[in-house]
């Protein structure tokens, strides 16, 4: 059997006068009871491992109950069993294909016209260092009804958009995103002009090594959720190249219009 250790996040905390308390990994304190077992040796086997007694055995199995100890046999890979194919610049498509195999995570590249759909365990990531062309995304805004999650980010001058997961029918597309920011700026006509290619040649920074890494964690983070079974988060991110501060705005997906009728 694999020794127990403090799951990664959790800590053991001497208090002065107070005896032992456990911090969790959501910054709760939480104060242990250690009854006849020798406090320094529960400290010492669950950070350094070694034999037990009675008392250290209670207390191991209370910690395991309550969620706060790791295997060393069982290594943290959120993105096992998932497949992610990536499309698109390699500045960013390279840092996030190593994130993800660091995730225990299937990386695979593929072209537009690889895009397929209908497995819940694919994930496809388009990153691009310039803005969207007009109808790029179309065909993969299909992928989650089709079962497949669909994620993707593009640069604009000097903001990067990192756009919402969407993993199942009614999540937020790409098509929703350019919708809203449509309605949300007086200078419509002007963005759908810049968008649909009437502009100069882009002499925006180009991504650093920090700005792409900062960039595909932000994309992995996305992936562990998905993989994870969390409710996709409904969240357009905006990342300053200029000084990589990120900021996070609601969207939510665009009704169909309702048909005009024959009366």
């Amino acid at each position: 059997m694999a020794t127990a250790r403090l799951a990664p996040g959790v800590a053991l905390v001497t208090v002065p006068g107070h005896g032992l308390a456990v911090r969790t990994q959501d910054g709760e304190f939480l104060r242990v009871d250690t009854a006849g077992a020798d406090q320094e040796a529960l400290v010492a086997h669950l950070t350094h491992g070694g034999g037990e007694d009675t008392e250290l055995a209670r207390l191991r199995a209370a910690f395991d109950d309550a969620g706060l100890l790791a295997r060393t046999d069982a290594p943290r890979t959120p993105l096992a069993g998932r497949t992610v194919l990536l499309l698109g610049a390699a500045v960013l498509t390279e840092p996030l294909a190593r994130f993800v195999r660091a995730e225990g995570g299937d990386v695979r590249h593929t072209e537009p016209d690889g895009l397929g759909g209908g497995d819940p365990s694919t994930a496809v990531v388009w990153c691009l260092d310039s803005p969207v062309p007009p109808g790029l995304w179309d065909k993969a805004d299909e992928l989650p009804a089709l079962g497949t999650a669909w994620l993707r980010c593009h640069r604009e001058g000097t903001t990067v958009w990192i756009e919402p997961l969407a993993a199942a029918r009614g999540d937020v597309t790409s098509a929703d995103v350019r919708l809203r920011r449509l309605a949300a700026t007086p200078a419509h006509r002007e963005l759908a002009a810049y968008w649909a290619g009437s502009r100069t040649d882009d002499t925006g920074p180009a991504h650093t090594a920090a700005s792409a890494a900062l960039t595909a964690a932000l994309l992995t983070a996305d992936l562990i959720a998905w993989a994870a079974g969390r409710t996709a988060a409904r969240r357009l991110r905006r990342l300053d190249l200029r000084d990589l501060h990120v900021t996070e705005h609601p969207v939510l997906p665009v009704p169909a219009v309702a048909p005009l009728s024959d009366r």
